[in-house]
């Protein structure tokens, strides 16, 4: 076990009721000299919205070392003056906790979770402190056999994990999720460094095969660094029928998955939800360098209580975007024609938002905290995911090194740059600091690519780029809504079909998006609206695009649809679907070089 000094905060953690969903916490503080702050994070980093955990907050109270009560004077929404002399007090309160997300906290009979920020009030003058927390098993009989997962440090824990645990100071105490309840144990090494999984959720799969993929992924990315800077990692999964999000930690990451996304067993290729997972599963970990080593000035000991602006999104998640899923193909899990369909879909979900031509990358990163993540039905005309166009300008930028270094250098280079020279190290990045590097390191001019990619809303054409690895791309219309287009061994015609503009909402017939300049948009019609019918038919969420195509010949459509609980009758004329859909093909009998480069840049970076 661990030894420490006896810390000045002590944190005791109790599940208290499961059936309520709340979670009592208890603060020792060892002695004051004076009037203390307390403080309710109002973000997790990692997650850039503001989402006031003092909300959840109930019966905050405190008293002094002889068990009198301690006035607490709230100073903002998430601060309180605690005052009242000096000396030892204790702190207490309770969280409601019933949002299941890798961000928040959540309790019940079945299992417990919380992320530091969404339950553990900081004191501001100790900090920098070093602190213990103690989880409690909870009371109710259903949960007796419950376990704790936690990369938290342990200092005096009982064989299921419940006691006390250390950390260095409170930002080290909140960077480590818990999760509490049945799970799964699953253990691999990656560079003799041991990596455990703690599974929860109803679930059947293929562990062996999760086992063996995931562990060839997290040692792709530590060979791309050529080393791992921690001494132990844990995957914090919870499956359920219908969820999907990750949240990178320093060492360990909290997973949320749909059980369907989980390896069956008897299957050879991975299907497309196994392959989402694994690479949810990848970008978290590629965190482990680029986000949480690797990061912006800005990132660097931030105020919880208000926003921290960065234009450096573009990279911290969308070169881990790129990443993520090129390191599936580096790794064997899935193979080069599956990866050229995983780029070529990414193609078609940038060409279907609008927004690209209104919202540079530069900016979407720094307003995520406003647009971003407060995203509308308006969202796919006004704004730009720096996740896609980010993985996308990565992607690019990866070729565009590599052919004009002839394979000397490429984003790996960078990469390794930005470690040795920050991440090692601890030094924040400056705003245009990876630009710098990039243009550094491979003894190119790279400004007028950072320029375009960046900071206007110029279309980013791949086709010469990808043509150096020997790679062709077509466009052609959808041949219908769930067409996102991918690998193809030859290019078909494929004839444009009549299109009004507007996604349905999944398995209903309210309208979700209409995009700008489309019919939709020009007849009238708004997100929110419920089609009813189209020409006198009946729209269902299945026929939709059979029932345009069959009624756009008769020229002007009529349209009844329901906004709020007013029928609207409108008019529209159907026009044919652009051509947004990406095909990526392999170039026949494409020079050598174009080949080797190709080969060069699929290949591991695993030593034998």
């Amino acid at each position: 076990m661990l030894l420490m000094p006896d810390p000045d905060l002590i944190y005791r953690v109790i599940p208290c009721s499961p059936q309520a969903h709340l979670f009592e916490v208890e603060l020792r503080i060892a002695s004051r000299d004076g009037p203390l702050t307390l403080v309710m994070p109002a973000w997790a980093p990692g997650s850039y919205l503001i989402r006031d955990f003092a909300k959840n907050i109930i019966e905050l109270a405190a008293w002094d070392g002889a068990g009198q009560p301690l006035a607490l004077d709230k100073t903002d929404l998430h601060t309180w003056t605690l005052s009242g002399g000096t000396g030892p007090c204790t702190l207490r309160y309770r969280v409601f906790a019933w949002e299941l997300s890798v961000r928040t906290a959540h309790l019940d009979l079945t299992h417990g979770y919380f992320n530091g920020p969404a339950l553990l009030i900081s004191v501001l003058e100790l900090a920098d402190r070093p602190c213990r927390i103690e989880l409690v098993l909870p009371p109710e009989p259903q949960c007796r056999d419950w376990q704790v997962a936690t990369s938290l440090k342990p200092i005096a824990v009982d064989e299921r994990g419940f006691g006390v645990y250390g950390a260095d100071d409170y930002r080290d105490l909140i960077d480590h999720p818990v999760e509490m309840g049945r799970f799964r144990s699953l253990s691999f090494a990656v560079g003799g460094i041991l990596h455990r999984i703690a599974l929860s959720g109803r679930c059947w799969f293929d562990e062996q095969r999760l086992i063996a993929d995931l562990n060839r992924i997290c040692a792709e990315h530590a060979a791309l660094f050529d080393e791992l800077p921690i001494d132990r990692y844990l995957f914090l999964v919870n499956a359920i029928g219908n969820g999907y999000g990750g949240l990178e930690h320093r060492y360990s990451a909290s997973i949320l998955c749909s059980r369907e996304d989980l390896p069956r067993s008897g299957t050879s290729k991975p299907s497309a939800d196994y392959q989402r997972l694994l690479g949810l599963l990848s970008h978290e970990y590629l965190h482990l360098w680029l986000g949480m080593r690797i990061r912006p000035r800005a990132f660097i000991n931030p105020d919880l209580r208000q926003p921290a602006t960065t234009r450096t999104l573009w990279a911290i998640e969308g070169i881990t975007s790129y990443y993520d899923e090129l390191a599936l193909v580096r790794s064997g899990c899935i193979g080069e024609e599956e990866y050229l369909g995983v780029i070529a879909q990414n193609f078609t979900r940038l060409a279907r938002t609008p927004g690209r031509f209104i919202q540079t990358l530069a900016d979407a990163s720094r307003d995520a905290w406003i647009k971003f993540y407060k995203a509308d039905d308006n969202a796919p005309n006004a704004l730009v995911s720096y996740y896609l166009k980010g993985a996308i300008v990565a992607l690019l930028l990866d070729l565009r090194i590599r052919i004009d270094t002839a394979g000397a250098y490429s984003l790996d280079t960078v990469m390794q740059a930005l470690w040795h020279g920050y991440g090692k190290t601890g030094i924040g990045l400056d705003e245009y600091e990876i630009e710098s590097v990039a243009g550094e390191v491979t003894g190119l001019d790279l400004q007028g690519f950072f320029k375009q990619a960046l900071e206007t809303s110029d279309e980013l054409d791949p086709t010469e780029l990808l043509a150096g690895v020997g790679v062709s791309v077509r466009w052609r219309p959808a041949r219908d809504a769930q067409d996102l287009g991918g690998y193809a061994e030859c290019f078909a015609p494929v004839d444009a079909r009549p299109s009004l503009g507007l996604r349905l909402r999944e398995g209903e017939t309210l309208i979700q998006t209409v995009l700008k300049g489309s019919p939709a948009e020009r007849a009238g019609l708004a997100p929110g609206d419920q089609l009813i019918a189209i020409a006198g038919i009946r729209v269902t969420p299945t026929n939709l695009d059979r029932l345009i195509e069959r009624t756009a010949q008769k020229g002007e459509l009529i349209i009844h649809a329901f906004r709020r609980d007013e029928l609207l009758t409108l008019t529209a004329r159907a026009e044919l679907a652009p051509a947004d859909t990406c095909e990526l093909s392999l170039i026949p009998n494409a020079p050598d070089g174009a080949i080797q480069a190709r080969v060069a840049w699929l290949a591991s970076r695993r030593r034998p």
